[in-house]
This record gives structure tokens, C-alpha cells and sequence, in this order.
């Protein structure tokens, strides 16, 4: 990558950049490359300056335009969207597509197959919220129906960036392990990621008219959509919000069989998959510690201070697999066997 698009990465990515910074550079522009681009899609789906059918259109058409670069449709992009957002170096993002599509054709053709998959993984999902909720503060909040609508969302927006940072790894370095077997471990803790960030994000997105839980869950407890609004109904959500957590912890119990895959030698590729893993336990015990998850004012967020002691701790800790799977196993026993029933 330029140092432009560094520069992008560095200040639209927050955590995530750190996972990519560590990372060999012989997949280092990659990884970057395919957050840029899948980050651009977002804000064309969350863009308030165009109504959900048009967005639709820009999404459908997304993952063409990265192998088929046309300079009149994205200007025609850009100018459609630029303005959506107030961060400077968002921005700058909106504004420099083209300069996110010279970094993807500048990849090898297998590091390119990749980052497109994810692109297109990431796009449906995104469609997904484009059917399925209305315009942004347009009335009531919609839902998804089923666990399995909820699961399947997961696949596309967590499990897809899965399995493409394994994908990537499997291309430069050889592992004691079948492939299709890393891809779905890899698929695993990509789910847990994005269910931990449906849980704390969720007072935010019912403000704008989005439920991820879904209504067969909501209505055996007596609960709406629009009952999650107000916080006195936490007690009552307690139920979806633990099973959730389990749930995303099941899949978190992935990073085990795959920190034993990854040579011990490859401290880069180790510590670019263990930082997001150990925060993720840790982001999802705040979210169990959390008696008030629906009020807007309680927003779920590790303190720094964890962040840069797990930095300052792995050098130490994952060249050992022992160690590691310790580690992990210390923040899993904080939560109690679960007895949800739902």
C-alpha cells in the first residue's frame, strides 16, 4: 500500500489497524486493501444522503466496479455520497476510491480472489440490512424472524472476513492442517467478533430502526423491537442477551485448535489472530457484566489499558501454545456454565 492508503487504514480502522500492522508484509496490503474496501461499502450502505433503493443499487453493483474500475461510475459515486460523513479521514476515504481500487489491482491474482470474495460476502450482508430495516428514523424498528436469520448474518459480515485472513495465511505459509478445516475455524471466530459487536452496539442500532435479535426470541419473553427502547426492559432481554454471549463464545473456542495450527515461528500471523480473539473475550464479558444493556448512555468499550497490556504481554506468551490456550481459558472460566434455555 501507499502511504495514502495507509493513512486510511490507520485512522478509519481503530483496533483492527493494529491486528494489520503486525501482520507479514507479504499479506499485510491485502488485509489492509479488503478492510478499505469492504469499510467503503459500508458507507454507501449507511449513507443518509440516499434513500435504501439507491444504496441497494451502489451495493449490488460494488463488487464489479472493483474488477471492472470505471472512472465515470465512480465519480458518479463519489458524488452521490461525499458529504455522508463528518470524520475528516472518512471523508478522505469516500473521496479516494479509485485510489482503493489501484491498491487491489496491484495485488497478485490469488491475494485479489480473496479480497473480492469478502467483498461480495460482506455486500449481501449489507443488502441484507437494506431489505430487512427501514430508512434510518423513517418509524417503527424491524426485526429479523429467525436465530438462523441472525446466524446467517453473522456468516456474511464476521464469518466471511473469517475466512479470508485464513485464506491468506494458508497462501504463505504451510500448515499442519487441511485448508477447508482452517477456513471454518476461521469462519468460527469471525462470527464471535460480529456478534460481540451486535450485542454492544445494539442501543445504537435500534435508535435507527434495527433489530438483529430476532422476533422469535422477542415474542415468547413479551418483548418488541420497540420495547428494547427503554432500559427498564434490560432485565427482561437478559435471556437473548446471554444466550448470544454463549453463543459467540462456542465459536470463540475455535481460536484454540487454530493458535495449534499456526507455527510457533510465525509470531506475526499468531499475534494478528490472538489480539482480536482475547478481546473479543474480553468485550464479551463486559457485555455479560452489563445489567443495563439497552440504555444508549452505557456503551460497552475494554478500557486502552487492556489493549496495551495483551500487546505487552504476547511476545512472552504466544510462541507457547500452552500459554496461550491459558490465557484464553482464564477469561472463558469468568463467565458461568450457562443455563439458558432459550
Amino acid at each position: 500500500m501507499d502511504k495514502q492508503t495507509q493513512t486510511l487504514l490507520k485512522y478509519t480502522s481503530r483496533s483492527l489497524y493494529l491486528s494489520a500492522r503486525i501482520l507479514p508484509r507479504t499479506i499485510r496490503d491485502a488485509f489492509g486493501i479488503a478492510y478499505l474496501l469492504c469499510r467503503y461499502a459500508d458507507s454507501i450502505a449507511d449513507t443518509p444522503l440516499l434513500p435504501p433503493q439507491r444504496r441497494l443499487y451502489w451495493i449490488a453493483k460494488y463488487p464489479q466496479m472493483i474488477t471492472h474500475p470505471d472512472e465515470k461510475e465512480q465519480n458518479e459515486l463519489i458524488k452521490e455520497i461525499c458529504g455522508s460523513s463528518d470524520n475528516p479521514y472518512e471523508k478522505e476515504l469516500l473521496e479516494n476510491l479509485p485510489c482503493c481500487l489501484r491498491a487491489f489491482q496491484a495485488l497478485s491474482p490469488l491475494q485479489q480472489q480473496a479480497v473480492l470474495e469478502v467483498a461480495r460476502q460482506v455486500c449481501n450482508g449489507m443488502q441484507m440490512d437494506l431489505q430487512t430495516f427501514p430508512a434510518e428514523n423513517s418509524g417503527p424498528i424491524a426485526s429479523l424472524h429467525t436465530a438462523q436469520d441472525l446466524e446467517h448474518y453473522c456468516h456474511l459480515m464476521g464469518g466471511a472476513p473469517g475466512v479470508f485472513w485464513s485464506t491468506l495465511i494458508t497462501q504463505t505459509v504451510r500448515l499442519p492442517i487441511e485448508k477447508e478445516r482452517l477456513l471454518l475455524l476461521g469462519r468460527n471466530i469471525g462470527d464471535a467478533l460480529q456478534i460481540v459487536n451486535i450485542l454492544r452496539d445494539l442501543p445504537k442500532d435500534l435508535r435507527i430502526g434495527r433489530c438483529y435479535f430476532p422476533l422469535e426470541e422477542l415474542s415468547p419473553l413479551g418483548l418488541t423491537p420497540q420495547d428494547l427502547l427503554e432500559p427498564k426492559n434490560s432485565p427482561r432481554f437478559e435471556p437473548i442477551k446471554q444466550k448470544w454471549i454463549y453463543w459467540g463464545l462456542s465459536k470463540l473456542q475455535s481460536a484454540f485448535e487454530y493458535m495449534q495450527a499456526l507455527p510457533k515461528t510465525q509470531l506475526r500471523h499468531r499475534a494478528a489472530v490472538a489480539w482480536p480473539v482475547l478481546w473479543t473475550a474480553d468485550t464479551l464479558y463486559k457485555v455479560y457484566q452489563e445489567q443495563n444493556l439497552l440504555d444508549v448512555a452505557h456503551r460497552v468499550k475494554i478500557p486502552r489499558r487492556v489493549i496495551y497490556k495483551t500487546m505487552l504481554l504476547s511476545p512472552f506468551v504466544l510462541p507457547s501454545n500452552r500459554l496461550f490456550a491459558k490465557w484464553l481459558e482464564n477469561k472463558m472460566a469468568l463467565f458461568p456454565p450457562s443455563a439458558n434455555t432459550l
